[in-house]
């Protein structure tokens, strides 16, 4: 964290927790670096407020009340006294000129009001939900293959889990558990109404395709976390047999050469799922060289070589789009 910080920085900004993989953030940490380099931190805590304070120095911190169940529209912002701030466009009387106009009181006391009430409430149930989402990191993981569940095991909210599908195509998964009356969600909101993979999955490395996030809300019954685990097998099961994914372990070795697999105009996961069609044909050792111009290719492909054991040999260019190298070694 300390590498983030440089000559000239302003401001650093940190998550309580991540939205998409639940993985909380060491905010007093790094609000001890910032301090010791002079700057102020701002921490994003919409998604951890509901269930808890949020510890060390932090300089200015900020929430959404519709996330503990408040009312939709109402931004919390809270500035550490002794921090230098200036608001941001015309200035008012009120709230130290913080206001610029009338604040809608009977909104803003619901939410504060809403986030005492959630509060109560929220160590008992963090435990129970926390329990809850075990079951679904394991159970998932037991029961559907060549599954991947993202973020820390231990060092999270106790609500959220992320897992990530080879070869499924990640809206069409989240549409088919929509029929089974399952609401979930695919990777970041910020991204959601484009075809741009998450760059927190990016970043992490994973596979940014078949991603699934799971959120539950406070009162979730066991029970229907236990039927979405019953649901979940079989729909990822039938979107994969639908792309044409394989169902088995790769033939054994045939011919000893290389091969080219061309994917171009395909969306992901056509391209990993047809690397892991053909990988199988080449001796331990020989390369698949994927043509891809979907940009999800550049990181679902090294994704599938970690979660398989097989090499990424690298990118290297091609007429259109590029071509990722990939060595067999088992």
């Amino acid at each position: 964290y300390a590498g983030a910080l440089r000559d000239g920085t302003a401001l650093a900004c940190l998550q309580s927790a991540n939205h998409e993989v639940g993985t909380e953030q060491p905010v007093a940490e790094v609000a001890a670096l910032c301090a010791e380099a002079g700057v102020p931190l701002l921490v994003d805590a919409a998604q951890s407020l509901g269930w808890g304070p949020v510890a060390g120095g932090w300089s200015l911190l900020t929430a959404s009340a519709h996330k503990w169940g408040g009312p939709a529209g109402v931004g919390l912002l809270a500035v550490r006294k002794g921090v230098r701030f200036a608001p941001q466009g015309p200035a008012g009387e009120r709230e130290s000129g913080r206001a610029p106009g009338f604040e809608n009181l009977p909104a803003i006391v619901a939410a504060a009001a809403s986030l005492r009430a959630v509060r109560d409430e929220a160590a008992a149930e963090a435990v129970r939900l926390r329990a809850l989402v075990d079951r679904i990191r394991t159970v998932v993981a037991e029961r559907v293959g060549d599954v991947e569940v993202v973020g820390d095991p231990e060092r999270r909210l106790p609500h959220l889990v992320t897992f990530s599908c080879l070869y499924v195509d990640g809206e069409t998964l989240l549409h088919e558990l929509d029929r089974h009356g399952f609401s979930v969600s695919s990777g970041s909101s910020c991204t959601s109404s484009t075809l741009e993979p998450s760059h927190v999955l990016k970043a992490m490395g994973v596979l940014s395709e078949g991603n699934v996030r799971v959120s539950l809300p406070m009162g979730t019954a066991e029970a229907d976390v236990d039927r979405f685990l019953e649901v979940v097998p079989g729909v990822v099961a039938e979107v994969r047999e639908r792309l044409g994914a394989p169902v088995s372990a790769p033939p054994s070795p045939a011919p000893a050469r290389s091969l080219v697999v061309d994917a171009l105009g395909r969306r992901c996961p056509i391209p990993v799922i047809e690397l892991a069609k053909v990988i199988g044909e080449v001796p331990v050792g020989a390369t698949v060289t994927v043509l891809a111009d979907d940009e999800a290719a550049r990181l679902d492909i090294p994704a599938w070589c970690e979660m398989r054991e097989q090499e990424y040999v690298g990118e290297e260019p091609a007429d259109r789009g590029s071509a990722y190298v990939v060595r067999r070694l088992s």
